[in-house]
Parts: structure tokens; sequence; C-alpha cells
């Protein structure tokens, strides 16, 4: 007897299995890929990391860029400035970055090579570092040689300095760049976890002092800004490009005026090659509205110019 064998042409119940799983997840990368596609400058979420020293002003900006845009979602984390562009690098983490410096040629090339692409970047608006101090102290008037003096470790009384961190933060890559011209900090620098964790220290050490962004104690509409500066004083720091000796608050105006002599730029960097939420926040950041409230938050505003004016005031 002759048997014939038909090799059947239907899957097994593995085979089945394995199809089964090919389209579902087939299906599967076709739905997050029209979900990135439907992504607009007015419609979708947005991962962002900020530099913490920046926290107030950015929550107002956020807030009113949401209420302008309803159907547009940025979640945004609050970090050290070295997290910020780590997280630049891996577009899941984010798009857009605000630090306090632009990328530099070695940066650019990396971005060029990995993803053929380099981030636009520009000025946001100008910021100060203040010098916070307790509300017992008597130093409130500061040299820049005592205010490196602090930061070094060689000044006479040691006072303990409060920073934002030991590391990778904006303020202290600021100290050690452009105050300490490279060298280090001293064993008296230690770090708080925060800008708030900062005030609150110095207001309960007499014998301290505070390194803060001017975010954090600038805004004198602000309830909160207006409870740290109950808790704190501000020092005035020497002028070095006034005329005779004159000490001067990090204040909008000498700040405008480089009057201040702790200054430092707020950028956007952003790897969007796309038109999406982030293109469409950075145009809000840099025109009329959000310039409108760096100022307001006692910043300078980078991309729009206004007038100072010189007044008197009369008894």
């Amino acid at each position: 007897m002759n048997l014939l064998f038909i090799k059947s042409t239907l899957p097994s119940q593995s085979g089945w299995l394995l199809l089964l799983a090919i389209l579902l997840s087939a299906c599967s990368g076709s739905t997050k890929k029209s979900e990135a596609d439907r992504e607009t400058p007015t419609s979708g979420t947005i991962r962002i990391s900020v530099d913490e020293s920046f926290k107030p002003v950015m929550d107002s900006q956020i807030k009113v860029f949401e209420s302008s845009f309803p159907n547009a979602k940025i979640i945004v984390r609050y970090k050290p400035e070295a997290a910020c562009f780590r997280d630049l690098a891996n577009k899941d983490s984010a798009r857009l970055i605000i630090v306090t410096r632009e990328l530099n040629r070695q940066e650019e090339n990396f971005y060029k090579d990995s993803f053929h692409l380099i981030p636009s970047y520009g000025i946001l608006a100008y910021d100060a570092i203040a010098i916070v101090v307790n509300n017992k102290s008597r130093d409130t008037i500061l040299t820049m040689n005592e205010v490196r003096g602090m930061l070094s470790g060689s000044s006479p009384d040691q006072p303990q300095v409060v920073m934002d961190g030991v590391s990778a933060t904006s303020t202290v890559r600021y100290a050690m760049d452009s105050i300490l011209h490279g060298q280090p900090l001293g064993k008296n620098v230690m770090a708080a976890r925060s800008s708030e964790e900062v005030i609150n220290y110095v207001a309960s050490h007499e014998h301290s002092v505070g390194f803060i962004g001017v975010s954090w104690i600038g805004d004198q509409d602000d309830p909160q800004q207006l409870h740290f500066l109950q808790k704190v004083k501000i020092a005035a720091v020497e002028c070095v490009s006034c005329l005779g000796k004159t000490y001067v608050e990090p204040y909008q105006a000498n700040i405008a005026l480089s009057r201040y002599p702790m200054i430092r730029g707020l950028y956007y960097i952003l790897n969007e090659d796309f038109s999406g939420i982030g293109n469409n926040f950075v145009n809000f950041l840099q025109f009329e509205r959000g310039q409108l409230i760096f100022r307001r938050a006692y910043l300078v505003p980078g991309r729009m110019s206004f007038e100072i004016r010189d007044s008197k005031i009369s008894e």
C-alpha cells in the first residue's frame, strides 16, 4: 500500500502563538508611532529638565503656557545642571533643558555624530548669584576678595558656606569657574539638597552664608519669597565697575547694568527636530509673555529690551 504524506501549510500551535506575538508587536509599534506623529506645537506631552535654581520662575512660565495651550502638557523635573545635560543626551528623558550655559564645541560634535543634529540653543534671561546671611549677622557688605575667601576656606573667620550641592550644580560650577577661577572649594563648604534648604539652614545657623539663585528671593510680590526674606538677609557685594567704593544687592537694575559682579545667563537647549511642543514653549519663553514673566520674577529678560530710568523720591 502506498501512503501519501501531505505536509500541512498551516502553522502548529506554537507557530500560531509566534505569529500572534508578531502581529501584536507590530500593532503596538504602529500605535506608538502614531502617538508621536500626533504631537503638534499645541497638543501632546514633553518632558523637560530644568536647573533647580530656577524652579520658582519656571513654575510660573509653565503654568501660563499650559493655561494658554490646554492640550499641551509639560512634565518638568528640577535637577542639578549636569543631570540636565545627561537627560538631553537621551531624548526619552528630555528634549529640552533650561540651564546656565550653552553647548560647548565637544558637546556639539557629540550631538552631530550621534543624532546628526546639533540642538538649538540661546539666551533667555540673566540671573545673579545672591548671598544670604543670618538675620543676626553683621557681615552684610562683602568685597569679592572676601567672597573668594569664604568659598576657598581661607577667610579668617571661616563661616560655614552652604550651597545647593557640592558638585554638578550650576551654582557650584559658577563659584569654581567664575569666582575661584578653577580653584577647589574649601572644606567649610557644605551641601544642601535644594535652594530652599540653603535658606532654611542659614536662617537657623548664625555663622553661615548661603549662595543661591536670585529667582528664589528676588520677587518681592511672591508671598513665599517674602517669607524667605523674613528669615535671612541679602548681602551687598562690591561693585567693581562703579566709581568709588560701592556695594550693591542683586536687584534687577544692578543685573541689567552689570553693577552686580556675579551675573550668569539662563539658556534653553532644545533637541527637537520637528515642530512640537518644545519649539512652541521656547518661542513662548523668548517672546513677550515669557520675557515679561522673567521680568516680573526680577530676572533681566535676555531677548526683550526695556528702559531703565532714574527717579527721584520726594519726601
